[in-house]
């Protein structure tokens, strides 16, 4: 397996028509690690994040998966690069008018259709498994907790063995609880797995929980502030950046 980062973010400019969102952005991810983009409501979070899975076009810069400019290929190839991608939106986005194994089995008949409809349920069963949902291939999403519909749907963005797993804000309408389990089953699908995690959060219990290495968005500037472990970002970045880590510390406290 080849040495070099899975992503690498060059010069990136973000913006919707002549509003910019971020610009300058400049890091890589490591293979296997878990590196988290994080910053304050409206600095591009989830709009990073539409631009390192395929979604939003660049106004500047470039963005390179597995050594190749994701946005100056040919239209087969991004499709070939976002094959390695696994994707788990915000809502869940599980069909409701599927069971969850239905769910899952949709995604690996797309991509592999010379399977019959038995193995399709059955790697879809395993998948839901992996993620602690065995047994419940039959259930709808209604008939489920919201922590399991965040389950379910990171079963369905393992369906394909990705390489790099995108994650937006998985704790969102989760009590404490139920995101601390699924900050541990991330981590430990990316140690069992191998893949690259790329998480979107706000959350200051998952940073420091699961986090390799963070990047912070600042809103007012529009630039990339900082980037690096969480811990070093606590002890030696800004100090609007100290405030916002704070804040998570000071939850923390409360909850425990």
């Amino acid at each position: 397996m080849s040495d070099r980062p899975p992503i690498v973010v060059q010069d990136l400019t973000m913006a919707y028509g002549s509003r910019v969102i971020q610009q300058g952005l400049n890091f890589q991810i490591q293979r296997g690690e878990i590196f988290v983009i994080m910053g304050g409501s409206g600095c591009g979070k989830s709009t990073l994040l539409r631009h390192l899975i395929g979604l939003q076009t660049p106004a500047r810069g470039q963005v390179l998966i597995q050594g190749q400019d994701f946005w100056a290929a040919e239209e087969a190839s991004r499709r070939l690069l976002q094959r390695q991608f696994g994707v788990l939106f915000q809502s869940g986005a599980l069909w409701s008018s599927m069971t969850l194994n239905e769910n899952v089995g949709l995604i690996i008949e797309q991509h592999c259709p010379e399977l019959s409809p038995a193995e399709i349920a059955e790697l879809a069963a395993f998948k839901l498994a992996l993620v602690g949902l065995r047994g419940f291939d039959d259930y709808y999403p209604s008939e489920i907790s919201g922590g399991m519909k965040k389950r379910a749907g990171l079963a369905r963005a393992l369906a394909m063995d990705p390489q790099i797993l995108f994650i937006d804000e998985p704790s969102a309408g989760l009590d404490p609880i139920s995101s601390k389990n699924l900050d541990d089953l991330i981590l430990a699908l990316r140690d069992s797995l191998g893949a690259t995690v790329v998480m979107v959060t706000h959350e200051l219990p998952s940073i420091f929980g699961i986090a390799d290495r963070a990047v912070f968005l600042d809103a007012k500037t529009k630039t990339q502030l900082a980037l690096g472990s969480p811990q070093d970002l606590l002890a030696h970045g800004q100090p609007q950046l100290r405030e916002f880590l704070t804040r998570g510390q000071t939850e923390m406290e409360q909850q425990a």
